[in-house]
Parts: C-alpha cells; sequence; structure tokens
C-alpha cells in the first residue's frame, strides 16, 4: 500500500507546475495535500479512481488540506475538534478498517515565535486527538508537520536553534507526540542518514545548494513498524518549496 504526501504551497500554482503528472506518475493508494491554498469551487481536479476529500481554510488562498484516496474510508473527520483551532483547514482524518489515515498541515510558529502560543494549543488538541484515536486501531499520520525534530534533520541547527521549525517548544512537543507510541518512519528506517530534507527556502538557492529541512514526514503507531517496506523522499520532483515524501506499507494481515 502506498501513500504519498505533499505541501504543494498552492495546489492551482502547482498544477501550472506539473501536477498532474507527478501525480499519475507516483501512482499511491493515497495521495494526502498540505497548503492547498484553493476553496473546492476554486479548482476542478478529475483524478479518475480516486475519490477527493478536502478541507479549506475559511481565508481564501490559505493553509488548507486535501486527500485523494483509491479506497473509500468507513468514515471522514474534518479538524480536531476544537472549535478556535479548526477554521484553517488543516486536518483530516479517513477511517479504514486497519487504520485511521490523517493529513496534517501543522501551524507555523512564524518569525519571532509570535503565533507559538496557538502552536501549542494546536501541538497539545492534536496530540489528545491522535491519543485517542490509536487507542482504538493503529494511525498513519502524514504531513507538514513543521518542525526540524534533530539537527540531523536541517542544514543549519545552531544558526537556527530557537528560530520558528527549531525552537525548544515545537521539538518538545514532536517528542511528546512521538512518546503516544508513535514512529518516524523515515528516521526508523534510516537513524543515521544526514543532508536529506524535504523543504527549501526560495531565497539564497537554498535548493541548489541542498540547505535544507525535514519538516514532512509519516508517522505510524509503533506496532505498524513491521509493516513499513519503503520510506522514499522524492527530492528530485519540482513543483513547490517541498517535495513529496512517501510511505509503502505491507498491510495483507
Amino acid at each position: 500500500m502506498r501513500f504519498v504526501s505533499w505541501n504543494v504551497n498552492g495546489i492551482r500554482a502547482c498544477m501550472e507546475k506539473g501536477f498532474l503528472d507527478i501525480f499519475q506518475t507516483l501512482n499511491a493508494d493515497f495521495f494526502c495535500l498540505q497548503e492547498t491554498k484553493a476553496q473546492p469551487e476554486q479548482i476542478q481536479l478529475s483524478l479518475d479512481g480516486y475519490e477527493q476529500f478536502w478541507n479549506s481554510a475559511e481565508k481564501k488562498g490559505y493553509s488548507g488540506t486535501a486527500i485523494f484516496a483509491k479506497l473509500p474510508p468507513l468514515s471522514v473527520h474534518y479538524g480536531v475538534g476544537v472549535e478556535d483551532l479548526d477554521h484553517e483547514g488543516r486536518l483530516i482524518t479517513l477511517e479504514y478498517p486497519q487504520f485511521y489515515l490523517l493529513t496534517c498541515y501543522t501551524p507555523n510558529a512564524q518569525d519571532g515565535l509570535r503565533r507559538i502560543d496557538h502552536r501549542m494549543a494546536w501541538e497539545d488538541a492534536f496530540r489528545t486527538y491522535v491519543c485517542n484515536l490509536d487507542k482504538n486501531k493503529p494511525v498513519i499520520i502524514c504531513g507538514d508537520l513543521n518542525v526540524a525534530h534533530n539537527e540531523i534533520d536541517l542544514k543549519n541547527p545552531r544558526a537556527n536553534r530557537g528560530n520558528a521549525g527549531f525552537s525548544d517548544e515545537e521539538r518538545g512537543k514532536f517528542n511528546e507526540l512521538l512518546s503516544c507510541g508513535l514512529t518516524d518512519t523515515f528516521r526508523y528506517r534510516n537513524p543515521d542518514l544526514a543532508h536529506a530534507y524535504t523543504w527549501w527556502s526560495y531565497r539564497f538557492n537554498a535548493r541548489a545548494n541542498n540547505a535544507g529541512w525535514r519538516i514532512d514526514y509519516f508517522l505510524v503507531s509503533d506496532r505498524l513498524r513491521d509493516k513499513i517496506t519503503a520510506t522514499p523522499i522524492y527530492n528530485e520532483i519540482f513543483g513547490s518549496d517541498h517535495c513529496p515524501v512517501g510511505l509503502e506499507l505491507s498491510m495483507e494481515d
């Protein structure tokens, strides 16, 4: 079973940069998007064989998530269930017999950590939501979680210590999330692999110099670890300031 996750930094802009060809080439069973920046009426995607699920921000041109799924879910849920946190289209949950699939676009703490309080509130609500799901059946979480967990996960850790995406607060919350019984699938398979990034600034030739961050993840319940068969980072794919990331699971049992 193949999963792909991609922060497209605007699906309409990404469409002009080859999104449909990339979508067809990757041929995922589940294709999850973050930062769609589109209302449902603003884009018409014809994706044969896929059901589409969209959660758009109330603010136009901002945030938003989507999942394109070959398999019909048992149920669909939008948001974390907290009124103050559910206006930006940041979470979709699909339920299947063997697992829950979540695509998440975690709020950015922004320059100077000026939105850190909102970020911390999201982190706590999201962790509670995930832990409750995991009590029922395993979870598969993907998306732009807007944090580089450890120094190996970004090019310049010393210079970025305390900045949005690499603050002690955000990294601490990521540790708490993993402590719910979750595995960072890429790092589990590649514990010492450096220079593996998923996001690069548009400034300073960052992508050409591979001065990036790994902030896009697949997390799974620990009890799915033995089903992980591949955790690709598709860093050869352009079209956004992020590249797609993948997960392949053997779910026959």
